[in-house]
């Protein structure tokens, strides 16, 4: 009887002692990565007590009790969520919506399209350049009382723009920041409906937009400037070899590469068209009917008689602001992945 020995079992490659030069670069990474955690720790922490958890706080404000800001009363309200259900149905509410919105859009279109014409102009313009730049940014250094000051005499009924309008003919100016004229309503409210306001654009809010776009003008000029300096003069070279004109080279050349700079300057403007407040106070406060009044100047309002009500309008405030900024992020996201 014979017996066979069992084949000798492969030993494991032994894998090469690494370097010490690697090891101690592999050491140092993790350190340094270490050494970073720990140094921007506290800010992170700060940033989500400060941000996420006062929101947190905020929006449990909102659905509680809590009237008067020096007697916190925290339990929950019944039904839960009534103080949304209650503003909703105010005139107040549905009347910053509508200012809030016409105001967003319509500050958008003259801030956006006047920075792109200026930065068009100073970009091709041969002489002067800086003293353009200058008179175009300069608004932009002023704070919004300042600027509001200026533009409520300049939309005074009795002076300024009106004087020049009388003057031309037109005996019946309208009154501006206390006009409560509705371009273009779409509905004719009558008391019983939901909605107790007339959705259009506010005559009072005019001169309120005219002054926001005159001072952020020069910002958009500023993002725009920088896109064009970014554009290939070879593409514009090749694209007037080609018979192409000037706005050919505008549309197909020059507005898509500024494609990115619209957006930025879209997203920023938009922030600051949400959250506007000193503006308008500066110039109008909430006007007659509430026809110039803002979500800011709600919130400020409430502070005092009802917490839990300016608490639930910042929280709209918010959503409306998440509403457009989540979108592009996540589509700034998705552009990083891709590439």
């Amino acid at each position: 009887m014979t017996t066979s020995a069992a084949p000798p079992q492969a030993l494991p490659p032994v894998r090469p002692p690494r370097p010490a030069k690697a090891r101690k670069k592999i050491a140092h990474n993790v350190r340094t990565s270490r050494r970073a955690a720990w140094i921007f720790a506290p800010s992170l922490l700060a940033s989500f007590i400060f941000v996420y958890v006062f929101i947190g706080i905020t929006a449990y404000i909102s659905l509680s009790n809590w009237k008067i800001g020096t007697s916190p009363d925290l339990s929950l309200r019944t039904p839960l969520g009534g103080t949304y259900s209650e503003i909703v149905k105010e005139q107040r509410f549905q009347a910053d919506i509508r200012n809030v919105v016409v105001f967003t859009v319509l500050f958008l279109l003259l801030a956006i399209l006047g920075g792109l014409v200026a930065a068009l102009f100073i970009h091709h313009v041969s002489m002067g350049k800086s003293f353009f730049r200058t008179v175009f940014l300069l608004p932009y250094a002023l704070s919004f009382i300042v600027t509001g000051v200026a533009w409520r005499w300049i939309f005074s009924p009795s002076t300024g723009v009106n004087e020049i309008l009388r003057a031309i003919g037109i005996q019946n100016p309208p009154g501006w920041t206390t006009d409560t004229t509705i371009l273009g309503a779409l509905n004719n409210p009558n008391g019983t409906d939901f909605l107790k306001i007339q959705f259009g654009i506010p005559v009072a809010l005019l001169p309120i937009i005219f002054a926001a776009a005159w001072q952020l003008v020069g910002f958009a000029m500023a993002m725009y400037l920088a896109g064009l300096a970014s554009i290939p003069e070879e593409h514009l070279e090749a694209a007037s070899v080609d018979g192409a004109s000037t706005w050919q080279r505008l549309r197909y050349i020059v507005l898509p590469q500024l494609w990115p700079s619209t957006i930025t300057c879209f997203v920023l403007l938009l922030h600051v068209a949400l959250k506007i407040f000193d503006l308008v106070v500066a110039m109008s406060g909430s006007g007659p009917g509430f026809v110039t009044d803002v979500p800011g100047i709600y919130i400020y309002n409430y502070l005092a008689s009802r917490y839990d009500k300016a608490s639930a309008m910042s929280i709209i405030l918010l959503l409306l602001t998440l509403a457009v900024v989540v979108p592009y992020l996540v589509r700034g996201y998705r552009r990083e992945r891709k590439a």
